[in-house]
């Protein structure tokens, strides 16, 4: 194993930290619809964060049926970013058309449609998704940009979530592949499926906080949709650059080169 990472290696490895250290979803949202995300996620009712997580669980638990059952598993095409934001764009119009009601509905379609995008970037980053673990590292994208409130600013970096979520993460690996079609109640994916949502939930309050905005709409809801896929297709692009770095040149190498760019 080569433990020097050539010059454009080291290019890929700054853009892969760019991308997951400053994911800036809120500033994008923010000069969308022309107002603070942050004031606007204080003026959210308490019943609607019960939705939200309502919706993001469900979301989450669809999620892992497609990464665990469906995905397509043949690593032969390049990820086609575009046609999936444009599915999500139309979800997301028809979620502005109906209102924060639509939510229930709008958002596991759009999960489902981000995690079929992740994986075709992990498969262009040369992720077997035969495996559990590639598929699991899939739906763990969907972490990445929402630390839970509890925790300090450093728990928000790219390497502290994956920290984070490690152990979690290996754990179901091993227990699907000793299990194959999974229990879904056993502890470990219990667990796994928590972690994941916690953070999810955060993202997602932001996207919702957004839609509040009585002028959005059909268009604005396209337009937030866009964005939220953007910035899972960008977390899942610097994601999976650090994988593939990782598995020609150690892990250990690669995160002290990280953090010394």
């Amino acid at each position: 194993m080569s433990m020097a990472l050539s010059t454009f290696e080291l290019i890929e490895l700054r853009t892969a930290k760019q991308i997951l250290e400053n994911p800036g979803l809120v500033a994008k949202l923010s000069h969308l619809v022309g107002s603070p995300i942050e004031s606007l996620l204080k003026k959210l009712p308490g019943p609607l964060h019960s939705t939200i997580n309502s919706a993001v669980r469900k979301s989450i638990d669809i999620a892992f049926d497609i990464a665990l059952k469906t995905l397509d598993q043949d690593i032969r095409h390049p990820s086609s970013n575009l046609r999936h934001k444009i599915a999500a764009g139309a979800t997301g119009a028809a979620g502005g058309f109906f209102g924060l009601s639509a939510l229930a509905i709008e958002l596991p379609v759009s999960t489902t449609i981000m995690l079929r995008s992740i994986a075709d970037i992990a498969r262009s980053e040369g992720e077997d998704l035969r495996h559990p673990d590639s598929r699991l590292q899939c739906l763990q994208v969907l972490a990445f940009g929402g630390a839970p409130p509890e925790d300090d600013a450093a728990e928000s970096t790219y390497f502290a979530t994956r920290a984070a979520l490690a152990k979690a993460i290996s754990e179901a690996a091993e227990f699907v592949a000793k299990k194959g079609l999974v229990q879904k109640g056993a502890p470990v994916i219990v667990r796994l499926i928590s972690l994941i949502t916690s953070r999810f939930s955060i993202v997602v309050s932001e996207k919702v906080a957004a839609q509040t905005v009585p002028v959005v709409g059909a268009f604005g809801g396209a337009a937030i949709n866009t964005l939220f896929i953007d910035h899972f297709q960008n977390m899942a692009r610097g994601h999976f650059i650090v994988r593939r770095l990782e598995r020609d040149h150690g892990q250990e190498e690669v995160r002290k080169l990280y953090e010394q760019l």
